[in-house]
């Protein structure tokens, strides 16, 4: 209602109207089926025929997608965009930093709730520097890409990100959340707040003007496709690791087949796994332990698998993204054999970018 009343009405007058609808349905059925998928592979196993269909299925859908896109008059997502190659290099950015990101923050409240005994109000909480520092450190973090260029900021973020997912790692069962967790919330939101703005700038600068709402959508999508599909994934990786631990932590105390079959049924719970009554009670405290410290195990093998994304999405960035300097190089370059308006366009507006930081760098100092 808001948004009726008080937001403009923007529009490209050339646009096409037509609704992609044949896309939409696509893209939907094809990461509805490859996710739900995944999830049921937690259940059923990899090779179960209902994981595999819905997988293959997904994937077909999605293949048919990108046809239907090749050719469709108006397409959801324009596929001529990603022959940029700084587009292509942030959206796989953007790919690898909220994987990473999604899979964190979904394992972790059940590692503070189920195994570090926190209340879902202490859980939630837990984050809040991360959402405060994203909050009020946003606008100076698009300052830096006029400051600095774009390339460094997307560099430093990322790896600012993974040295927090490597902290999450560290701790154990117990302990202060001022010296276990929270300096990893403080460290990924610092990362995070870093990287955030100046990663908008630089997708919506990619391409032009009239693309510019359709880039932000195609990279808030990616986004958050990456974090559905990290969920997936990373579900079937923390399962795995958690079994494998807890079968060795039972071979090791001996204990009897008949109470591992009970605690089969339980495995997919992960943390929230219960032994059953009928277990003495010492038995039960000292499984229990050992379920806790089970998914400790795999949170930590998530946290190592995010900080190498996060890792990962800073040599993106590092390999495609130009630097002011390389950016006015360019700029001569293609203005002495007249080369590319498209690429000129691009590049002047970096030589602006890197004039604006001079002349403030001038006025600071005088």
């Amino acid at each position: 209602m808001v948004l009726y009343f008080f937001v403009p009405e923007s529009r490209g007058e050339q646009a096409n109207r037509h609704l992609d609808l044949a896309g939409a349905f696509l893209a939907t059925i094809g990461l509805g089926l490859l996710v739900f998928g995944l999830i049921e592979a937690n259940t059923y196993g990899l090779v179960h025929p209902l994981v595999v269909g819905c997988v293959l299925g997904g994937i077909i859908a999605l293949i048919a997608f990108i046809m239907v896109e090749r050719r469709s008059p108006a397409p959801m997502m324009p596929l001529q965009l990603f022959q940029s190659r700084l587009f292509s290099g942030t959206n796989l950015l953007t790919f690898f930093l909220y994987a990473a990101l999604g899979a964190t923050l979904y394992f972790l409240p059940f590692n503070l709730m189920r195994v570090q005994g926190y209340t879902p109000t202490a859980a939630g909480s837990a984050l809040l520097p991360f959402t405060l520092l994203m909050f009020t450190l946003s606008r100076w973090s698009g300052g830096l890409v006029v400051r600095y260029g774009a390339r460094l900021p997307l560099v430093v973020g990322p790896i600012i990100v993974g040295c927090g997912y490597l902290l999450f790692a560290v701790p154990g069962i117990g302990g202060s959340y001022w010296t276990t967790y929270f300096p990893a919330v403080v460290v990924l939101g610092l990362g995070m707040s870093i990287t955030v703005a100046p990663l908008t700038t630089t997708v919506m600068g990619a391409v032009e003007d009239q693309y510019a709402g359709t880039a932000s959508g195609i990279n808030n999508a990616v986004a958050r496709i990456a974090g559905l599909l990290a969920i997936a994934i990373f579900g079937l990786v923390v399962l795995s690791t958690f079994n494998l631990a807890l079968d060795n932590r039972l071979a090791t105390q001996n204990v009897s087949t008949a109470t591992s079959q009970l605690l089969d049924t339980e495995r997919p719970k992960l943390a929230a796994a219960v032994v059953p009554a009928s277990v003495d009670a010492p038995t039960r405290a000292r499984l229990q332990q050992d379920i806790s410290e089970s998914f400790i195990t795999g949170f930590r093998v998530a946290s190592f698998i995010s900080a190498g994304l996060a890792f990962a999405s800073a040599v993106c960035a590092a390999v495609t993204v130009p630097s002011h300097r390389r950016a006015i190089q360019k700029a001569r370059q293609e203005r002495e054999c007249g080369d590319n308006a498209c690429t000129l366009m691009y590049a002047h507006s970096e030589i602006e970018l890197a004039h604006d930081a001079d002349m403030s760098d001038a006025s600071q100092k005088s």
